[in-house]
């Protein structure tokens, strides 16, 4: 696609840390656009060599230059990515030097060192809000007793991602509830989230943006129509208000700044992992 930027997370683990970091910096920038692609586990020069092939591939099809974020440790392994051509950005560079000078020792290139003080009970408790998660996406179980928040939106307002990233980041159980048109219809909350009044968050977003977004995944659907976002939207933030349920639009918010939103609102404390 024309005027979009590719945009490469690449680790010798997750890329988590990566992502996280590279998404929050890429966001201050609301004129371009990113085509984002995560490449886990490149813990070697093969690895790296292949996504250095990925890479260039890409700067082909967009001509332009890619963007690595790049979380591995190993210098032969960033040697081999910059081979690439792309702009390269190590997330631990600006900080290892002061951090070595203060310290008073050099830091040992070995991958995985995080594991080592990693709390496993917040580990844990991250696993299991992530299949919490999972389990509660776009209302597949409505057994929001354990939930700490419930997502309530129109389908593709941004619900399961905000959902992940609270579980992965704080720990914290997130479901989300889809709005349905029989819902919108009723203009007020439906019978199952009543009991769960306190746990509710609404998202909204601008319907052009949205149009945008379900033509991507049904081309040409009449749930795609700029009409049927309009339609939804209203309907959907009619009842956040005649039910005073705290709402957010995502429309040029990022993920962050909606966990956020969501946590401060409902008073949700943890911990970022």
């Amino acid at each position: 696609m024309p005027g979009t930027r590719p945009v490469f997370y690449i680790s010798d683990g997750t890329g988590i840390t990566a992502e996280t970091i590279g998404h929050s910096l890429l966001t201050q920038f609301t004129n371009t656009r990113f085509e984002s692609t995560r490449i886990s586990y490149v813990d070697s020069v093969e690895r790296a060599e292949m996504a250095a092939a990925r890479i260039r591939a890409a700067a082909l099809t967009h001509g332009v230059r890619p963007i690595v974020i790049n979380s591995c440790m190993d210098t032969n392994v960033s040697a081999a990515l910059a081979e690439s051509g792309a702009l390269m950005l190590d997330v631990f560079e600006p900080f290892i030097g002061p951090l070595e000078r203060e310290l008073g020792e050099t830091r040992e290139h070995r991958i995985g060192q995080a594991h080592a003080i990693v709390d496993f009970d917040q580990y844990h408790r991250r696993i299991n809000a992530m299949n919490f998660a999972l389990t509660h996406d776009d209302g597949m179980s409505v057994d929001y007793d354990g939930a700490d928040v419930i997502l309530v939106a129109v389908s593709r307002a941004g619900k399961t991602p905000t959902c992940v990233y609270l579980a992965l980041q704080y720990g914290v159980r997130a479901a989300n509830y889809p709005l349905t048109e029989e819902d919108l219809e009723q203009d007020r909350l439906p019978a199952r989230l009543r009991p769960f009044r306190s746990k509710l968050f609404g998202l909204s977003i601008d319907p052009m943006r949205l149009q945008q977004i379900r033509q991507e995944r049904r081309p040409n659907s009449r749930y795609a129509q700029l009409e049927t976002c309009r339609r939804e939207v209203a309907a959907a933030e009619k009842m956040f208000r005649a039910e005073r349920i705290p709402t957010l639009s995502t429309t040029n918010a990022s993920i962050e700044e909606i966990a956020s939103k969501v946590m401060t609102t409902l008073g949700i404390s943890r911990v970022m992992f």
